[in-house]
């Protein structure tokens, strides 16, 4: 144990030794993730979305409204379609216009860096700062496959707090308080996983039910439906109301096409891997230390561990999440009753901050980002735009970029849009599973051009097609053209 001005070792300790030495564990762990984020912000411009993400929100910006159908494919043009995450959408693009591509890369990781901060402060309530620290490392590196600069990073910090009310409220046996209400508020204009948000508060009343006393639970039941209510009323205060929910259950409705999104196919445990490793080591610590959990609680792991399994994206729901459900009853067997907190300075606290935004300036100044080379066909666009090609055919992860340069697109990352049949047969005849369906492809929507990756199987059978010509190739992409006056 020290005393102030000494180490544990009795050696006297500098001024700044002790200013920083109150900074909590957890807002290190919060600033060394930051830091980590934006040195490696290349990898949070990988995904197609970013490029779209941007345009939306400097259009919402420019015209001061939100969109209300869509502008940017030939396929669905005019067709009703709406931006669930309208907000985080308008604070991607005020970043990108102030500071280029390093204001994305920060704001993300601000709201990655926030989002596993405050999981490790909850549980530093309940464990030592050294195993809270242990597990919100642990579950940042099982989430960090889908660190990208999209919408959902930025609400990830609401989903922690948010949960961890409902998590308190089900611990302490009573209803949740109103004053989270302005969270799910937050987290609907945000993204549209705030469904996720309203689905668990009838578990959560479950397990506070079920463990209060019986006299109790008729009462505590009726408290928590009145906030449930209050909270589905609270999702429809966006600018497009109740219609907010409906658009984020028809991404749900995708069905089959999920199965060709790699973000929402299912975990692959072919190779061993983080999730798997994690899996099997909460697995085994249960199985030693025999934890026990209520039915309820129960049935709120394994819920969240299905969607984990079936969806990739989902692996950081359960990394966030399920720490934070299992918390109380881990701290009865593991928790910190004979640890003291440790002082914490504002001073210290202050300094790291600035010393980090210092850090995150310097960096910034000298390092240029740059968006994944494999979903940015630049040169290959220039050759389209020199020729005037119209109705393109492209790849999906060609659909953001080409909306950057003002071209029409057939497809995008917008799946709800365009539906679970319209994006399976497309996929399928791209792949060449049907070739009539892709020749009805060229047909049908008058295809001028096509711009596909060279590993297409469609790009390869172009080569051979009478009345088409390939005009354009490099690593990232081919481009094939109509040639003047080919039959249709």
């Amino acid at each position: 144990m020290s005393i102030a001005g000494l180490d544990d070792t009795g050696h006297k300790r500098s001024a700044a030794e002790q200013v920083l030495g109150q900074v909590p564990a957890w807002l290190w762990f919060g600033a060394g993730l930051l830091l980590l984020f934006v040195i490696g912000g290349n990898r949070a411009l990988q995904d197609a979305d970013t490029y779209w993400q941007i345009v939306v929100g400097q259009w919402i910006i420019d015209h001061r409204a939100l969109p209300s159908v869509d502008v940017y494919s030939f396929t669905r043009v005019g067709e009703p379609w709406i931006s669930s995450s309208w907000l985080a959408q308008v604070l991607y693009a005020a970043s990108y216009f102030m500071f280029g591509w390093a204001g994305p890369v920060i704001l993300a990781g601000l709201g990655t860096a926030v989002a596993f901060a405050l999981l490790a402060q909850i549980l530093s309530r309940r464990f030592a700062p050294t195993h809270a620290i242990i597990v919100a490392m642990a579950a940042a590196v099982l989430s960090a496959q889908h660190f990208v600069a999209r919408p959902h990073l930025l609400a990830l910090p609401v989903m922690v707090a948010w949960v961890s009310g409902l998590v308190n409220a089900s611990d302490e046996r009573r209803a949740p308080s109103f004053w989270l209400l302005p969270l799910i508020v937050l987290w609907t204009n945000l993204h549209g996983g705030f469904v996720l948000g309203l689905a668990l508060i009838a578990p959560f009343a479950l397990d506070a039910v079920w463990n209060a006393n019986a006299p109790q639970r008729i009462s505590l039941a009726l408290r928590w439906a009145a906030f449930g209510l209050c909270a589905v009323a609270a999702s429809w205060i966006t600018p497009y109301g109740w219609n907010s929910l409906l658009a984020a259950r028809r991404i749900l409705d995708l069905g089959n096409a999920m199965a060709q999104i790699p973000e929402w196919q299912p975990v692959d445990f072919s190779s061993i891997g983080p999730f798997e490793v994690c899996l099997l080591a909460a697995l085994g610590c249960a199985l030693w230390r025999g934890i026990v959990l209520s039915p309820p609680r129960i049935l709120l792991v394994l819920g969240l561990l299905h969607m984990a399994l079936s969806h990739n994206r989902n692996i950081e729901v359960f990394a966030l999440l399920a720490p934070l459900v299992l918390a109380k009853p881990l701290s009865l067997r593991f928790g910190r009753s004979d640890v003291t907190h440790a002082s914490q300075g504002i001073t210290g606290s202050v300094a790291l901050v600035l010393a980090t935004s210092l850090a995150i300036w310097a960096f910034t100044a000298r390092h240029t980002f740059t968006p994944m080379v494999i979903q940015t066909p630049a040169a290959a666009v220039d050759v389209l735009k020199a020729r005037k090609a119209e109705r393109i055919l492209h790849n999906a992860g060609f659909g953001g970029y080409l909306i950057t340069r003002g071209i029409p697109v057939f497809f995008d990352g917008r799946g709800e849009l365009y539906g679970d049949d319209f994006l399976v047969r497309t996929f399928d005849a791209l792949a060449l599973k049907d070739v009539g369906s892709f020749l009805g492809l060229l047909e049908t929507y008058k295809i001028g051009a096509t711009l596909l990756t060279p590993a297409t199987p469609a790009a390869g059978l172009l080569d051979r097609l009478d009345g088409w010509q390939r005009i354009y190739a490099d690593d990232v992409a081919v481009v094939h053209v109509r040639k003047a006056g080919a039959p249709r």
